[in-house]
């Protein structure tokens, strides 16, 4: 009989230590880890859209006299357009995001939470310029914690990404056809030509 009590109490301990810990489950986030960020933070500035539209002006004003179109942008410029675009959104997919141009890659980062789950997040990708002088996107890595990244934070963020150099104010809406792109400490050059 007091092998019974004894299982019993260890019993109703166990149950409470599981019913203790599925509480504290649901009341908290689990944090899966995930990437590490490629660098220190990238700061972003109370800019708008208009700071790139204004790079890109420039560069188009100063290839009416000489032919050649320089676009140069940086880290804050960028992380500053992304964070400005998900912000937009009731619920972004990234928060905080923050991009690194290094490794002649573009590098996003950032933490994406959905319900009770939370990891980092560790996008590379790599532009690449066609033979029609047009800037395409290549995803080349997808770092989310232990299991993989969502397709909808991959798409989003070529979305933006795509915005901020061929959409409505990049290459392609000002009518220039990109000859070369590099990346290189913290930068990225575009140059090309009026078509």
């Amino acid at each position: 009989m007091i092998r019974s009590k004894d299982s019993a109490r260890g019993l109703v301990g166990l149950t409470a230590v599981f019913a203790a810990l599925l509480i504290a489950t649901i009341a908290c986030q689990i944090n899966l880890g995930g990437a590490k960020p490629p660098g220190e933070p990238i700061p972003t500035h109370s800019a708008t859209t208009s700071d790139l539209t204004q790079v890109w002006k420039s560069a188009i004003e100063g290839a009416l006299t000489t032919g050649q179109v320089m676009v140069i942008l940086d880290e804050v410029q960028l992380t500053t357009f992304l964070a400005h675009r998900l912000e937009a959104h009731e619920t972004p997919l990234l928060i905080q995001p923050q991009i690194y141009l290094r490794q002649n890659a573009i590098q996003v980062f950032g933490t994406t939470e959905r319900g009770f789950l939370k990891a980092n997040v560790l996008l590379a990708i790599t532009p690449l310029v066609d033979s029609d002088g047009n800037i395409t996107l290549e995803l080349t890595k997808a770092e989310f914690g232990p299991i993989p990244a969502p397709n909808a934070l991959k798409e989003t963020i070529s979305a933006v990404l795509s915005e901020a150099f061929t959409g409505s104010f990049g290459s392609l809406a000002t009518g220039i056809r990109v000859t070369s792109l590099a990346i290189h400490d913290g930068q990225m050059a575009i140059v090309g030509e009026l078509r």
